[in-house]
């Protein structure tokens, strides 16, 4: 199954990063309640291990959108289900599996934004800047990565690789 995939970030550097940012948002939210909604399918693991991490009052909400098939952005945002509570007067962390073009989270900020939330925190665990096309910066990033099609820890290349307890770089020419 990952014969076409080398590591690129292991599960011990994914596991004390996530634990850096859960202190981070845990010193930013004390005593405070937070919405965090995950981005669906990619960011489940990064999110679930972020908030067994939380030490405050956490709502889970989920939504699903994309703009890709296989390898490539299509360029059409999709969105498939969204959150099923308002945010209004929440505070509120966006958890991204992936920022690479940008086109994804900046419509989630300026959707999110029209909410009225008391506060709206993004987060992701990866940053591919080469890749990015609109105006959008995380307040978080876990890792900052090359430009490379990259698998695992809930990242998938058609469904496949999510499992994976690290972040490997697919060789896609060998799958094709």
């Amino acid at each position: 199954m990952s014969e076409n995939i080398s590591v690129l970030i292991s599960e011990e550097k994914i596991k004390n990063r996530i634990s850096e940012i859960a202190m981070q948002l845990n010193e930013k939210y004390k005593g405070k309640k937070v919405t965090v909604i995950c981005t669906l399918k990619g960011a489940f693991i990064f999110a679930a291990d972020l908030v067994r991490q939380l030490e405050t009052d956490v709502r889970m909400e989920f939504l699903s959108a994309s703009s890709y098939r296989g390898t490539e952005s299509t360029g059409t945002l999709v969105m498939k289900q969204s959150i099923d509570q308002p945010i209004t007067g929440e505070n509120v962390i966006v958890v991204e599996d992936i920022l690479d073009t940008g086109r994804t989270l900046k419509h989630l900020k300026e959707y999110f934004t029209k909410q009225e939330p008391k506060s709206l925190l993004l987060v992701t665990l990866l940053d591919k800047p080469d890749r990015r096309v609109a105006d959008i910066q995380c307040d978080v990033v876990g890792f900052t990565i090359p430009d490379k099609f990259v698998v695992g820890y809930g990242l998938d290349y058609d469904q496949q690789y999510r499992n994976l307890p690290y972040i490997g770089v697919l060789d896609v020419q060998e799958v094709k």
